[in-house]
């Protein structure tokens, strides 16, 4: 018997979780109450807070272990990375695609929903200071290939490699196409972005320099 109940708790679990991943994403964290996604789960609005605390608790439980998995692998890419030329950026920038192909249905949600900005010093949530830890190693690592100081100049270039990973990642968040083939398919086109960032970035350091 107890193990009957074991298995309906957490199938029950399981069930509020994708609720609230769906409507997350459909109708965005702010919009949505517990309410309706113990509707949409197929349980009482009591039953609910058995499992979660609040919105807070979802969001946390819906992203939080694929985040500390890319965490994980993004430090690794700094400590033993491709020793080449930007090598360890383009690592970094296959990386975070796959992760977010691999987690299409539900990538706005781990990076956006309830974020905070990139540059605060105050995450306040666990969830946003894996989001920042996220941002900050890649930043780190700009800033190492291209000898250049933590200040603004760095945030700047930091956020716009970052918002070339959310445009690719958007691009293809509906695509059908499997991810094994989407990565054989564009990971050159991927570096290449690399590449082309960086060589602009390292032209309009030149040109500061020169006006110096």
């Amino acid at each position: 018997m107890a193990g009957l109940k074991e298995k309906r708790a957490e199938e029950t679990r399981k069930a509020i979780l994708t609720a609230a991943g769906k409507l997350f994403k459909d109708k965005g964290f702010s919009q949505i109450s517990m309410r309706e996604i113990a509707k949409e789960a197929g349980c009482s609005h009591t039953t609910i807070y058995l499992y979660f605390k609040d919105k807070e608790a979802l969001l946390h439980h819906l992203s939080g272990p694929p985040l500390e998995k890319l965490h994980e692998q993004m430090q690794a890419i700094v400590s033993g990375g491709e020793e080449a030329e930007g090598g360890r950026l383009k690592q970094m920038f296959r990386a975070a695609v796959q992760f977010s192909l691999e987690n299409r249905s539900t990538y706005s949600i781990l990076l956006g929903t309830n974020a905070t900005r990139v540059d605060t010093e105050s995450p306040g949530s666990e969830l946003n200071r894996l989001r920042l830890g996220l941002f900050q190693l890649m930043k780190q690592e700009l800033g190492r290939t291209l000898e250049l100081p933590d200040g603004e100049r760095l945030l700047a270039f930091g956020r716009i490699y970052y918002y070339q990973l959310l445009g690719v990642s958007g691009t293809y968040s509906e695509s059908e196409e499997r991810t094994e083939s989407l990565m054989e398919r564009l990971s050159a086109t991927f570096d290449q972005a690399v590449d082309v960032l960086l060589a602009g970035f390292r032209a309009q350091l030149s040109n500061t320099n020169g006006r110096d």
